[in-house]
């Protein structure tokens, strides 16, 4: 009885999955009358400053994470190459943690990813998936910038984002685990160039107004050539995946 249970819940999420971009959970949400930023039900802001102050533990973590998190961002965290989930092995535990308290609390807007992220009973969870997320290597096959006019792109890029990017999220793409900046490099290229889009267009505004201020004068194509070369960034040496003896010691 339990693994049929468990497999109806593998499928219902691998199903969600699907409905990422295709509009159709966000207009049973609107029937519904059911907004997730401003739902009753969400957990307090607060939630992200307990959770960071927590010691994760992994193992716990996994259990989550196989349960809720593993049909859409598959068991290596690798997410989607087309860039429809993001990759989540590599990510710093931190930028984790305040993602997933965003969304369970309403500040960033994820409809999708809001009925399994409220499944955690708390910051407690939340911090013990963060810590399993971050025993998981670094995936080398992210979705990269497939056009003919890849080295220009690439290029262009590069320029734009030493110029207002790499202030804060490192000349490596290498973010900052302690100001909260998430790993750039080897991330999926369209879902860096979504979500820059919707930063820049106002629809995520659970970024600092610094990241706003910085993009957005940048136009759709300055966005495609920064995307381009975020995700041409090679993994830095400090993201690499830990080795069985470190995992033993955590």
């Amino acid at each position: 009885m339990k693994a049929k249970s468990t497999m109806k819940f593998a499928m219902f999420a691998a199903g969600a999955c699907g409905l990422v971009f295709t509009g159709v959970q966000a207009e049973e949400e609107a029937k519904a009358g059911i907004d997730i930023r401003r739902y009753p039900a969400n957990t307090p802001r607060i939630e992200k400053d307990e959770a960071l102050k927590l010691k994760g533990n992994w193992r716990t973590g996994q259990k989550y994470y196989a349960a809720y998190c593993e049909p859409c961002h598959l068991s290596s965290g690798a997410g989607n190459r087309d860039g429809s989930i993001a990759q989540l092995a590599g990510q710093h535990q931190t930028v984790l943690i305040k993602q997933l308290a965003d969304i369970r609390s309403g500040v960033r807007y994820n409809p999708t990813m809001y009925p399994f992220a409220r499944k955690l009973p708390g910051p407690q969870a939340v911090a013990d998936v963060a810590a399993y997320v971050g025993t998981l290597c670094f995936p080398l096959d992210s979705g990269k910038y497939q056009g003919a006019d890849a080295a220009r792109q690439v290029a262009e890029g590069k320029q734009l984002y030493e110029y207002k990017c790499a202030k804060c999220h490192q000349p490596s793409g290498e973010g900052s685990k302690d100001a909260l900046y998430p790993v750039l490099a080897g991330q999926h290229y369209k879902y860096l160039l979504r979500q820059m889009t919707e930063v820049r267009d106002g629809k995520r505004n659970d970024v600092p107004g610094e990241m706003f201020e910085a993009i957005k004068s940048y136009d759709d194509a300055q966005l495609v050539a920064v995307a381009a070369y975020q995700a041409s960034l090679k993994t830095p040496r400090s993201l690499m995946c830990r080795t069985p003896t470190d995992k033993a010691r955590m």
